[in-house]
């Protein structure tokens, strides 16, 4: 399948006729996308040396024997080079067009014959046989990329290639999508198809459907983050380096990226993390804003009993006091499904329904899904759901443009909601993601949190899990700790399954049903914290859940850390993901840090020992912190965890402005110490004018 092809085929996406067309050609042109590929006779290639060097804006195109690379700059500072005449353009992943070149950034002569473009952030230097290294300012060495290889078939066709690189012994790697596998990416080799099937170098299989190139390097020497752009099937070895001991040599760490055609062009982002994502961001565009209902609990139900049995399963809810925002539903309910979105609308409930992705791996018939499709344009749909592949069938990982067709034609002043179980890079200008299907079982849990940290780091910040996992039964205790877990990520969904055993949350009886809502009280709590958060994101790029050496990426200790993780800047959740275990070992990064449930404090940088019952699960907050929750009276407050002695902390609160504009308005908030006492103020002067709580003192 060409570009021109799968242009043709995400342009018809959204429409029945797509349905019908798109499906029998990919199926045709990419069966064989996520398995062994035949290969034939093929010539091996290497650019040879350097013969000569032109100047261009933003850096410079530098020809060698057998090929050509092109370096630029870009004004804000992130790195493109592409090799035998690839351009940034045109992308996939990209928002619009390039990024202008940065004017200040130029050509230079380096030593044995190479060559070397100068920017005000990062240098790149070229070898003269075309190794590429990005330096820091301050001459650190954050990558090496060796001289390429390609594969150029007798009989014609896209040519295969490999790209080895190399990073500082103490590197360590993240991201490359979705991995349940964990947060940092060991040693293992790490497919790039999307296939709805397990994933992991444990196993060696198709990661769930969720593979990007972009993986994030975090050194003593800085954070980088890397993006081969092209959507072609291929995979990534990574070996993590060893420094060496006395006077041993350090091994550096190593990618080996090999794809099956396509262009051999890729981005490098550098800086802090929140520079990297905030640069990421500006590449392929900022994070779409969930609705403000998005942002609360959720329940997937199959479809099964038809409209009755959706009323029956609302009811519930409502019955036993656990909040519920939307209904996923999985198969339309009939003719009479638009009059019970309405319905259920009327109560506060949205309905968000599944519709089957128009990239797969086999043939469908328009007629099967026709009138699924028809919801992408009806007015009363409140959102849209693309499942994932099937475990039987595979695709690359390519790009699924359905964002602009599902958000309608304009007759709804809703903020639109498009919720995707596959994607590519730059997915998050579209819509968030459920983050693959993960079994029930505490190797699950640890997964669904693998998954969503992973994608936060690769610019996908709205994802989640469903409670318990998507297939099984979880025990009761699994259930009150996924839950738990969940209750701190972007996406709090609970589901019911076709298999015998629970899946509404009070099917657990009244034990797991009271730590439930307590969970569910807190994440209404911090309702304005998590709206805060989601307008950050779209801003920033930041995700929600972060590592926990998001602000700390030089504690080398923190790096290794995949149980815990910071949501926004001020809280630290630890969930507990061992059976029977009421107290579990935390580690902090540097500063003080206070239990949210007891108010006592704690001193990073090192382990801790918390208690955690049943009925609740660590999270701390940082000394300082300002965090906007809803008060005791249903509006607006802020939770003020005092500083510590000597140092001064903050926090912000960002809210629409309320006149159907979009605009935000940003509120920033200092903390201090003064007399013994904690001091509030209002950046830029004037009351705080909201309620405070200070706690921690």
């Amino acid at each position: 399948m060409d570009g021109r092809d799968l242009v043709r085929s995400v342009k018809l996406v959204g429409t029945v006729r797509g349905l019908g067309l798109a499906g029998p050609l990919w199926g045709r042109r990419r069966t064989d996308a996520w398995g062994p590929r035949r290969q034939g006779a093929a010539r091996a290639r290497v650019p040879g040396g350097v013969t000569g060097a032109e100047p261009q804006p933003g850096g410079g195109v530098m020809r060698f024997a057998r090929s050509e690379l092109r370096v630029m700059v870009a004004a804000g500072g992130a790195v493109f080079w592409g090799w035998d005449g690839a351009d940034p353009e045109p992308s996939y992943a990209l928002e619009g067009a390039c990024p202008e070149p940065d004017p200040r950034a130029e050509l230079e002569p380096d030593k044995d014959g190479g060559w070397q473009v100068v920017s005000e952030r990062l240098t790149v230097a070229v070898s003269r046989v075309g190794a590429v290294e990005v330096r820091t300012p301050g001459g650190a060495v954050l990558r090496r990329d060796l001289p390429p290889r390609w594969w150029e078939p007798v009989d014609g066709g896209p040519a295969r290639w490999l790209q080895r690189g190399e990073v500082p012994a103490d590197a360590r790697f993240f991201g490359l999508g979705g991995r349940p596998c964990g947060v940092r990416l060991r040693d293992g080799t790490y497919p790039l198809v999307n296939s709805g099937r397990d994933g992991g170098p444990a196993r060696g299989v198709e990661p769930r459907s969720l593979a990007m190139p972009v993986h994030v390097v975090v050194s003593d020497a800085g954070t980088h983050l890397v993006f081969h752009d092209t959507a072609s099937p291929g995979r990534m070895t990574l070996r993590e380096g060893e420094e060496g001991a006395g006077s041993g040599h350090d091994r550096p760490g190593t990618s080996e990226l090999r794809m099956d055609g396509g262009p051999l062009r890729c981005w490098v982002v550098a800086g802090t993390p929140a520079r990297v994502l905030r640069g990421w961001t500006a590449l392929t565009g900022a994070p779409v804003l969930p609705p403000p209902w998005a942002l609360g609990p959720q329940h997937v139900w199959q479809g099964a009993g038809g409209e009755r049995e959706a009323r029956r399963i609302v009811a519930g809810f409502e019955e036993r006091g656990v909040p519920l925002s939307a209904l996923h539903v999985e198969a339309v309910a009939g003719e009479g499904w638009p009059g019970l979105a309405a319905e259920l609308g009327a109560s506060g409930v949205r309905v968000v329904s599944a519709v089957p992705s128009a990239v797969r791996a086999r043939p469908w018939s328009a007629s099967s899904d026709g009138a699924r499709a028809r919801v992408l344009s009806d007015e009363r749909n409140e959102g849209v759901s693309l499942p994932s592949p099937s475990p039987g069938g595979g695709a690359a990982a390519a790009p699924v443009r359905a964002g602009q067709g599902a958000r309608g034609d304009g007759r709804s002043r809703e903020r639109p909601f498009l919720f995707s179980g596959t994607g590519w890079a730059g997915e998050q200008r579209y819509g968030g993601t459920c983050a693959g299907d993960v079994p029930a079982g505490w190797p699950g849990m640890r997964s669904a949190l693998s998954l969503v940290l992973g994608l936060g780091l690769c610019g996908v910040p709205f994802s989640g899990t469903d409670v318990g996992g998507s297939s099984g039964t979880p025990s009761p205790e699994l259930y009150v700790r996924w839950f738990q877990m969940s209750a701190h990520l972007p996406l709090l969904r609970t589901r019911d399954t076709a298999l015998p055993g629970p899946g509404a949350p009070w099917r657990f009886g009244p034990q797991v049903l009271g730590h439930v809502r307590a969970a569910l009280a807190e994440r209404e709590r911090l309702r304005p914290y998590f709206v805060t958060l989601s307008q950050l994101a779209r801003l920033t790029g930041a995700p929600y859940a972060r590592p926990v050496w998001w602000a700390a990426p030089a504690d080398r200790a923190l790096r290794a850390c995949e149980d815990a993780f910071l949501l926004g800047d001020c809280l630290l959740v630890a969930p507990v993901m061992e059976p029977g275990a009421d107290r579990r070992s935390v580690r902090l990064p540097r500063g003080r840090w206070y239990d949210t449930a007891t108010g006592r404090a704690y001193e990073g940088q090192g382990r801790v020992l918390l208690d955690a019952p049943l009925s609740r699960i660590p999270v701390l907050a940082r000394a300082g912190a300002v965090i906007p929750v809803c008060g005791d009276d249903g509006g607006p407050a802020l939770d003020v965890w005092a500083p510590a002695a000597g140092r001064t902390g903050g926090g912000l609160m960002v809210t629409e402005a309320g006149d159907g504009s979009g605009r935000t308005e940003i509120e920033r908030f200092t903390t201090r110490m003064s007399g013994g006492r904690v001091v509030v103020e209002r950046k830029g002067g004037g009351d705080v004018g909201l309620p405070v709580r200070v706690r921690g003192c």
